[in-house]
């Protein structure tokens, strides 16, 4: 019945998100039996030479052997991934995967400068850091240690990554290349006379979201507006729980408490009409969560 619960609720975890999580925990599992990581690293001439371009892509999928680090990096990839995927891009699948796109070709050009062999951890880190720049006025809490807004999140994993031993240059690697597709996605485009550069390709453009479908005009990012301080929220570093306004910021204790990462952020928010007469009031439009 667990089993078959945790089967269900990866289910219902976003297309992409479930797609590259699965892909890195099979990646890492095939290690263990029947691959070597000798035949996923990052390496030019083999690429362009031996023709091996599965390694284009093995180079993103491999985070380690399985151990604390494997996990915590899973942890994080899973529960960005899946924020930003329901949150920023929701309806939007095919702009989701293009920024995977342009991401992985930047980190490539930039870890073969770097002679870096694995680009999984860049990747995280890219995503955390689209992440919380767009979500400035989040509160996280770092393993219940220390408690600051969501942009600095980056600079704490790869302070962190530096104590697991990992090289801070795929986190930086991965800063750089999420500062640049924010720059050009987000900021650029409200520039005086400022456009957006990074059009997604037709070929990507399978499906149609749910508001192409109805409107039949493509579906655009929402606008996040900038919450008061007094409706700021904190959330968990990589669990994501809320604290609701006025209560102390909720702790996370991963290593004490775990708990059921495939869980739901909460489906998403719907318009339900009731009738409403000319002296009724506007709340009996009412949205439930």
């Amino acid at each position: 019945m667990a089993g078959q619960g945790l089967a269900a609720g990866f289910l219902q975890v976003p297309t992409v998100t479930r797609a590259y999580t699965a892909a890195c925990v099979l990646t890492t599992a095939a290690v263990l039996e029947l691959l070597s990581p000798f035949q996923l690293y990052f390496n030019p001439h083999l690429v362009f030479r031996k023709f091996q371009v599965w390694r284009l892509i093995t180079t993103f999928l491999f985070f380690g052997p399985l151990g604390f680090g494997f996990f915590f990096n899973m942890l994080f990839v899973f529960r960005y991934c899946r924020m930003l995927e329901e949150g920023s891009f929701r309806g939007r699948k095919a702009d989701f995967v293009f920024m995977f796109i342009f991401g992985g070709v930047l980190m490539t050009l930039l870890g073969f400068l770097g002679s870096l062999f694995f680009l999984g951890q860049a990747l995280m880190a890219m995503l955390v850091y689209v992440w919380s720049r767009r979500s400035p006025h989040v509160r996280v809490n770092f393993f219940g240690l220390l408690n600051f807004q969501a942009p600095f999140l980056p600079w704490a994993l790869m302070g962190f990554s530096m104590l697991l031993g990992n090289s801070v240059l795929t986190d930086l690697i991965g800063i750089v290349v999420g500062h640049i597709y924010y720059f050009l996605e987000d900021v650029f485009p409200n520039q005086p006379g400022g456009k957006r550069l990074l059009l997604t390709p037709n070929f990507l453009i399978t499906v149609p979201s749910p508001q192409e479908a109805t409107t039949g005009r493509p579906s655009r990012r929402p606008q996040l507006s900038a919450p008061s301080g007094r409706a700021t929220r904190a959330v968990t570093a990589a669990h994501g729980a809320v604290s609701p306004p006025g209560q102390p910021e909720a702790g996370l204790y991963l290593l004490l408490q775990p708990s059921n990462p495939f869980r739901r952020l909460g489906p998403p928010t719907t318009l339900v009409p009731q009738p409403v007469t000319p002296s009724a009031p506007l709340h009996h439009l009412s949205a439930q969560l």
